[in-house]
């Protein structure tokens, strides 16, 4: 890769990454859940956080609609199938059933097994968290957001720690906004922390390290960072021209189709089809919590001529030429083992006190053996799907152009795989648990079970950093499930009888900030709850 690093990006825009991420839906699976609770955060097992995945749905599809337990219709976020799939997709599942797999609702019941994606899109285009939550409410008028705004820090009360606002440059002026009762973090996995860190919450030493006045020593902050990754370049090759192909994608027919039925191959998410959830030989089959996950897609690293994936998977130009030049823009389709449980674990650390210097983000991928020996099993099941006869069909082929620095070892052996995964790993954008929930008993533990920062009165955290462990999928719905869960705690504690603020007080401005854009929508979802 180039520079010998990963790109990670970053979502620092009204409705964070849901606005530039694959739209994919996937809650996870209800043992992640029930493990969170078991860590000693009460309120948080499968049974107490389902209802709020369902309060937030809109399922358009009927059969999955139906199933009340698990789905919900008339939430703000509309979920629905693909509005559009090529002939390569009802063949994936029929490959899983050549395996052995049921074809099932990986948001239902069963998350082990083949399905068809459910995408966050709406009559086929994105349904971001700022179309789907912020938008219908942006004309409240407790309601303001600041565009073009850096945050800088959380401001505290330097005798009673409380959070009393955040500090923020706009406009090239150094601006300050107070809260009369909470300041929510809602920045991502590398923001929040990055702020608590700049604000004088976490290690102390650390703090001390770059000049910055310790206000609450907090070691848990910044670490345990967790990620989803993949190995890249398992493509098939086949003899029909039904998959995505860049340069027959893009035309006038497909533009018209796209925009007159909302519908055709311009409505894809970069060729994503079908999902698969399936145990490796490390995994307890007869339990319903796989450790691998299946991205299946009708197109690849190739599909568009070396013009964009190349450049979002960071691969270097002599790379991509010598594996995948041969095959440019030729019909393929493609599968990407994803790794559900890391056991290697990163970390980020200030740079400096400059909070417009980056942070130094360490993901220690591939740290733990473990998780090189789940990808290797991951990377032979996906080619023994390309060997069912449901893809053989249509004349399915490995592509199997050794990749270089592996070259020296015999093709389809261990050890080449290893040497591969090492070579061809990239990240699915899933950073999280920065901030960790925990009990009190916990010393890596950042944010108490009602997502407040430990020894930091009026400060919470509700985004992905809490997760205690990564869930099983892409972590985008888990994410508005805690916004939903977050939002609630926050009106528990400021509207019973007993604290509900007066009028004049909801009307005022300066109550309740918000840093980031992660989940600043789904924080002011249902009471107007102050926001500045």
């Amino acid at each position: 890769m180039k520079d010998k690093r990963c790109c990670w990006t970053r979502g620092k825009v009204i409705g964070g990454s849901s606005v530039l991420n694959t739209m994919l839906y996937i809650r996870g699976n209800r043992r992640d859940f029930d493990q969170w609770a078991s860590f000693g955060n009460p309120g948080w097992s499968y049974e107490e956080i389902l209802p709020y995945f369902r309060k937030s749905e809109d399922q358009r599809n009927p059969y999955l609609a139906r199933n009340k337990r698990y789905h919900g219709t008339g939430g703000l976020w509309t979920v629905q199938d693909a509005p559009y799939n090529t002939p390569i997709g009802p063949a994936f599942l029929q490959a899983g059933e050549e395996m052995g797999y049921d074809i099932v609702d990986v948001n239902g019941a069963q998350q082990t097994g083949f399905g068809f994606y459910q995408f966050n899109m709406r009559r086929g285009s994105r349904s971001s968290t700022a179309k789907s939550f912020l938008r219908p409410a942006r004309l409240r008028p407790n309601l303001h957001v600041a565009l073009f705004s850096h945050v800088t820090k959380v401001l505290t009360d330097p005798h009673t720690k409380r959070a009393t606002g955040v500090q923020f440059i706009r406009d090239g002026r150094l601006q300050n906004v107070y809260a009369t009762r909470e300041v929510v973090l809602a920045a991502g996995a590398i923001g929040s922390p990055h702020l608590m860190m700049l604000s004088g919450i976490g290690h102390g030493d650390e703090l001390t390290r770059v000049g910055i006045p310790v206000v609450q020593h907090l070691p848990g902050v910044g670490q345990n960072l967790q990620d989803h990754i993949a190995v890249g370049g398992i493509a098939f090759m086949i003899d029909y021209p039904i998959s995505i192909v860049m340069k027959r994608m893009v035309n006038i027919n497909t533009a018209l189709r796209y925009a007159i039925t909302e519908d055709g191959p311009l409505t894809s998410s970069i060729g994503l089809e079908a999902v698969a959830f399936i145990n490796t030989k490390y995994a307890n089959s007869s339990d319903d919590w796989p450790d691998m996950n299946f991205m299946m897609t009708s197109a690849s690293v190739m599909s568009d001529g070396g013009s964009q994936v190349k450049t979002a998977h960071g691969l270097t130009d002599e790379f991509y030429q010598e594996v995948f030049s041969e095959v440019n823009n030729r019909d393929v389709f493609g599968i990407f083992p994803m790794m559900l449980r890391p056991k290697s674990r990163g970390y980020i650390k200030l740079a400096s006190k400059n909070p417009l210097r980056y942070p130094l983000l360490y993901h220690n991928y591939l740290t733990h053996p473990d998780d090189v020996n789940v990808l290797r099993e991951g990377v032979k099941s996906a080619i023994a799907v390309g060997e069912t006869q449901a893809m053989k069909r249509f004349g399915a082929r490995f592509w199997s152009k050794p990749v270089p620095n592996c070259k020296h070892l015999t093709m389809f052996t261990d050890d080449y795989w290893n040497c591969f995964i090492r070579q061809y790993t990239m990240t699915i954008y899933h950073m999280s648990g920065t901030a960790k929930m925990g009990p009190p008993s916990d010393p890596w533990a950042v944010v108490d079970p009602q997502l407040r920062v430990y020894g930091v009165p009026g400060l919470r955290v509700i985004d992905a950093s809490i997760m205690p462990t990564i869930t099983n999928g892409n972590i985008h719905a888990p994410v508005v499930m805690i916004a939903e869960k977050g939002a609630d705690l926050i009106k528990q504690l400021w509207l019973t009888p007993t604290t509900k603020p007066t009028d004049q007080q909801w009307r005022s401005k300066r109550s309740l900030p918000l840093a980031g854009n992660e989940t600043l929508a789904n924080a002011v979802r249902q009471w107007p709850l102050p926001s500045s």
